[in-house]
């Protein structure tokens, strides 16, 4: 028998994610998207973070944290996943601005960091998502991140 596949319950892996982004090692900053529905414009990934990750040794050495900034990175790439899965698939979404961030708690190496996005708006132009990044249901970062549709051929 088999199962039936529903928008809420597609996941995608890190080589589907490489199609999509064009972002390596170090700045890819998605692990895997374990859900997304495209009617209701959310997509969830994750971002495992490990004390391999070269910015825990020079961020805090003694008290090591993932830089806010790194965390709002792997937020927008989460939803320009999104953008591509609704559609615009000749485009890059590139960061265009940060609006509302807020930083509650610290992400810390061994860490799976949980990264949820819900669009308010897409355009052949930009897009913008409400974000969320969390650890064990407690919220780290939380902001709206807005970014502009680039033809990959002018990147």
């Amino acid at each position: 028998m088999e199962s039936e596949t529903n928008e809420h319950s597609k996941a995608m892996g890190i080589k589907e994610i490489l199609k999509i982004l064009p972002h390596r090692y170090p700045f890819l900053l998605v692990d895997k998207i374990i859900s997304y529905d495209l009617e209701a414009g959310v997509i969830n990934g994750v971002k495992n973070a490990t004390m391999n990750e070269a910015f825990f040794q020079g961020h805090f050495p003694d008290a090591p944290i993932m830089p806010g900034v790194l965390i709002l990175e792997a937020l927008a790439q989460v939803g320009g996943v999104l953008a591509h899965l609704k559609g615009y698939t000749t485009k890059i979404a590139v960061l265009l601005n940060v609006n509302n961030a807020k930083f509650r708690n610290p992400v810390r190496p061994g860490d799976t960091l949980f990264l949820r996005c819900e669009g308010i708006h897409f355009s052949s132009k930009g897009g913008r998502v409400k974000a969320t990044a969390s650890v064990n249901d407690k919220i780290a970062v939380e902001a709206e991140i807005g970014f502009a549709l680039v033809d990959k051929q002018q990147i």
